[in-house]
């Protein structure tokens, strides 16, 4: 795998969101959590302007007009190499809300489907680990359906263990807890 880094959203990759985004719609169309991480980019008309909802979100006084309810980072998994955008994963500043503290999580993740398979989600997760460290996050609440072994596979790399499976709407879902070491 080749090194990444995870840089906060910005302008200077809104074109490639636009690629990242039409990438996973043509590969994950059923997917019902195609975009993990993503907070209404499959509803914002461009990049830049979900990029400015990704600013608002940053801020407990204004996250709520992004329409967040708990304040979030987004941060933009970059290839170092070529400068290319292979994941997002975002970060929630604490799970002091009912959907997040149940089944939501501190964070999500989507990975580009030409990029998967590479290492690239464990290493996120990983890079995503120390920001919430420096938010002194203790733990890390993440979350994924039964059948999506590769995630499974990224959180359990990073030190996950298995709390326990929930319904949800009729879909069950794995709980996992990460300790942060401070």
């Amino acid at each position: 795998m080749e090194r990444i880094i995870l840089v906060e959203a910005s302008d200077e990759y809104a074109g490639q969101i636009e690629q990242f985004r039409r990438e996973i719609f043509e590969h994950d169309p059923e997917d019902g959590n195609f975009l993990a991480g993503c907070m209404s980019l499959e509803e914002t008309d461009s990049a830049e302007d979900w990029i400015k909802i990704c600013q608002l979100r940053k801020s407990g006084l204004t996250c709520k007009q992004a329409g967040a309810d708990v304040p979030s980072h987004t941060y933009f998994a970059i290839r170092k190499s070529d400068n290319r955008l292979v994941g997002v994963i975002d970060l929630r500043h604490h799970i002091d809300h009912p959907i997040l503290g149940i089944w939501g999580g501190h964070c999500g993740y989507s990975v580009r489907p030409s990029e998967r398979g590479k290492g690239y989600g464990k290493e996120m997760l990983r890079l995503n680990i120390k920001n919430a460290k420096s938010m002194e996050i203790k733990r890390l609440l993440v979350t994924c359906y039964p059948d999506n072994k590769a995630s499974e596979k990224v959180i359990l790399a990073n030190g996950g263990v298995y709390d326990k499976k929930i319904i949800v709407a009729g879909k069950e879902i794995n709980r996992y807890w990460i300790n942060i070491s401070m």
